[in-house]
């Protein structure tokens, strides 16, 4: 009998402890099962509130869910308390804030975390990140920082990643460099004109204050002037631009 009691309860599964959990999310995380470890932190993360750095894992996790609303959430939340942490582990979570920011269409948001991971991020990591910011700076209509971060993505292509599976966005970064230019010269034209009226205005307003004193003050002067409209940017697809999913690693 006694023996049998033995097999019995050797027979019943034993519950895991909560920190056996943790230790399967953090091996889900790290072999890239997100969905698996998402499940798990949630949990735990309701029931003890977890440290900066695993509800950083679990903002990458949303990330990789396409919830990019919680991704915002738990990394912009967590990502000031991490500075202790490996410069390469920092970028992952940069980058995704940066991303989920972006694909939420808060440019202005992603930025500064697109900024923070080109600092500690790889060198043939940049490319992407400078594509981004291109993007960034050009739906704000600022041309000039555009075109400096879309050259800057397509020179780190072209000396780190200049092999045949990059073709396309190689050549979609030269081309849409050039409709910065397009844009900058359009902006120096109307500089430029905007200058010349503002002379010119100057001499019209000296003429007609004397023409006005020599005619009793009852001339009018109308001054017609060419404009050149404000030019509006195309919209872009979010889901046509290219997404490239960091890879976390230990």
């Amino acid at each position: 009998m006694l023996m049998l009691a033995v097999t019995v309860l050797q027979a019943i599964p034993q519950e895991p402890s909560d920190s056996d959990r943790l230790d399967m999310a953090i091996d889900y995380f790290n072999s890239g099962k997100y969905h698996e470890a998402l499940l798990i932190l949630e949990k735990l993360d309701q029931a003890y509130q977890l440290n900066p750095r695993l509800r950083a894992y679990m903002g990458v996790c949303y990330y990789y869910e396409w919830l990019y609303e919680e991704a915002c959430r738990y990394l912009d939340d967590a990502i000031p308390h991490l500075d202790i942490f490996a410069p390469h582990e920092r970028s992952v979570y940069y980058y995704t804030d940066a991303e989920s920011h972006f694909q939420l269409q808060q440019y202005a948001e992603a930025i500064p975390y697109y900024e923070k991971a080109l600092t500690v991020c790889f060198e043939n990591e940049k490319g992407d990140i400078y594509y981004r910011l291109g993007f960034c700076y050009m739906f704000a209509e600022n041309w000039e920082k555009a075109h400096l971060h879309f050259k800057s993505a397509l020179d780190n292509y072209l000396q780190y990643r200049n092999h045949a599976d990059m073709n396309a966005r190689i050549t979609q970064t030269a081309h849409v460099m050039k409709g910065c230019e397009e844009h900058l010269r359009e902006h120096a034209v109307s500089d430029s004109i905007m200058t010349a009226n503002a002379v010119s205005d100057s001499i019209m307003t000296a003429s007609t204050v004397s023409d006005s004193i020599s005619n009793g003050g009852k001339i009018r002067v109308n001054i017609v002037r060419d404009t050149i409209s404000n030019k509006v940017v195309e919209g872009v697809n979010i889901d046509d631009i290219y997404r490239q999913k960091t890879e976390v690693q230990e």
